[in-house]
């Protein structure tokens, strides 16, 4: 089983990101920062804040589809706000996405928020309202596995522990005992937006208590395209079956501006 979470940087890598997907095939995707438009005027946008102009891949949400067709998609939108095509704004859903190899029995999910609510008048004020999904599956070779993901709260102040990030990670530790059976093996990843050894990682211990990246001695998850001094954001969390499976932060090739997490579970 090969468990790949990224965030997808909004597919300003688009092309390098379906490359790489192709080549890796990954059983379970784990994709945050994706952008879905029905027919949009470009195959770019751009989205506004605060004096950023930031390309955004329109179509992102179906060309990974199309990069994985054995595989089944689960999109969970956390908003609906504009995207800019010249002075045209176009409404565009932003979110999360799983997608799972169809030859999976998938049995369970859980999709939600872990901070905020669907905003479906814009994207809104920062921090802005964030969604999760877990999904339990079936596989003939190795069983019953429980996969969730999140993409954690940005706030301006940086990755500190937070009230916010605690209520978040709360949150999602009931996602996951919800869809969770015992014997599952589990894996919880996803761009958590905290630094390491944060309380986040305390709260999701009951159902995955070894953290990856840092206990394997990886430096960071980000790539050369962040150029802030902080360089850990996505981490992956398993239960014990999963305690010794190999892992790796990839870092050839960047395929966005964060390290895609790789798990091989045999």
């Amino acid at each position: 089983m090969r468990i790949v979470s990224l965030n997808a940087w909004g597919g300003r890598l688009y092309e390098d990101m379906l490359a790489w997907l192709r080549e890796v095939q990954p059983d379970v995707l784990c994709l945050q920062e994706v952008i879905h438009v029905e027919g949009s005027p470009s195959d770019w946008l751009k989205y506004r804040d605060d004096g950023a102009d930031l390309l955004q891949r329109a179509n992102l949400l179906n060309e990974v589809a199309q990069a994985l067709p054995g595989h089944q998609v689960i999109f969970c939108p956390a908003a609906r706000g504009d995207l800019w095509h010249g002075d045209r704004a176009v409404s565009s859903l932003w979110g999360l996405a799983t997608y799972v190899r169809r030859d999976l029995t998938v049995v369970g999910q859980a999709q939600g928020f872990v901070h905020g609510n669907f905003s479906p008048d814009g994207f809104g004020p920062h921090p802005r309202s964030r969604t999760a999904h877990a999904v339990r599956f079936h596989d003939p070779e190795e069983g019953m596995f429980t996969v969730a993901h999140m993409h954690g709260l940005r706030d301006p102040m940086g990755k500190m522990d937070t009230p916010a990030r605690a209520e978040q990670a709360r949150k999602l530790l009931s996602m996951v005992q919800g869809v969770t059976h015992a014997g599952d093996k589990v894996v919880v990843c996803g761009d958590f937006n905290v630094a390491p050894r944060a309380t986040t990682f305390r709260l999701l211990a009951p159902v995955a208590p070894y953290e990856l990246v840092t206990t394997r001695g990886f430096e960071g998850t980000r790539t050369s395209h962040y150029t802030k001094d902080e360089k850990f954001a996505d981490y992956m969390l398993v239960n014990g079956p999963l305690r010794d499976a190999a892992f790796d932060v990839v870092r050839d090739p960047e395929i966005s501006d964060h390290c895609p997490l790789m798990l091989n579970t045999a």
